[in-house]
């Protein structure tokens, strides 16, 4: 007589954040999030800000979050990630999402498979790795990008990396975790390098919840 054994999928993630990061959820709860991170987390202004200044700089900033969350969750967004405590008198320029992605819309396709045409797909002056995430295979994916907006607009390239991987036990869906950062305005000096590597350390840390 066999036994079957009841596979449950998780309901959700955690993440080990660095000190000065917060999480905004995209799908509910956004508009609380961002009250309490301009309210209670950013007591704080940059340096050469004037007091008076304070409120105005942090309306514009509710002004930029909100936008970026908005785009976010256009685009599968379920969390947005980013630091909002200054170092050193500044803000660091970086963020990272967790988002939903339409791959197998409800078919099992297998994960090898869904793997190897991401990577076959290529990023501009990129890499595309197999790695490890929460003990399973995972595609790591770095590349700078430039949009036209970008180069309109005077703005630096960003180095991005992504972590596409498939959601345990529930065969057909799969998450992205999306970083991007234009650091300290030079991609390839060891600053931006340290903004990368603290963002794959936090991934180290990723593990599924059933909670």
């Amino acid at each position: 007589m066999s036994t079957s054994v009841e596979v449950t999928a998780p309901r959700g993630y955690e993440l080990i954040l660095p000190p000065g990061w917060v999480r905004i959820p995209l799908r509910d709860g956004t508009k609380e999030a961002l009250e309490k991170v301009l309210f209670s987390h950013m007591g704080q202004v940059p340096e050469g800000i004037p007091r008076d200044d304070a409120m105005r700089f942090r309306l514009e900033m509710r002004r930029q979050l909100e936008k970026q969350a908005r785009a976010a969750r256009r685009n599968g967004g379920l969390d947005l990630y980013l630091p909002v405590l200054p170092r050193g008198g500044i803000f660091l320029m970086a963020s990272f999402i967790v988002a939903e992605m339409p791959i197998g819309q409800g078919h099992a396709v297998p994960p090898q498979a869904v793997m190897a045409q991401l990577a076959d797909e290529g990023v501009p002056d990129g890499t595309a790795t197999q790695v490890d995430v929460a003990g399973a295979p995972a595609l790591r994916r770095a590349y700078r990008s430039m949009s036209s907006e970008q180069q309109h607009q005077d703005v630096p390239p960003t180095r991005r990396v992504d972590y596409v991987l498939p959601v345990v036990d529930d065969p057909g869906r799969w998450i992205s975790i999306n970083f991007s950062t234009p650091g300290d305005g030079d991609i390839d000096s060891e600053f931006t390098d340290v903004l990368v590597e603290l963002f794959d350390a936090v991934v180290g840390t990723f593990k599924w919840s059933y909670e």
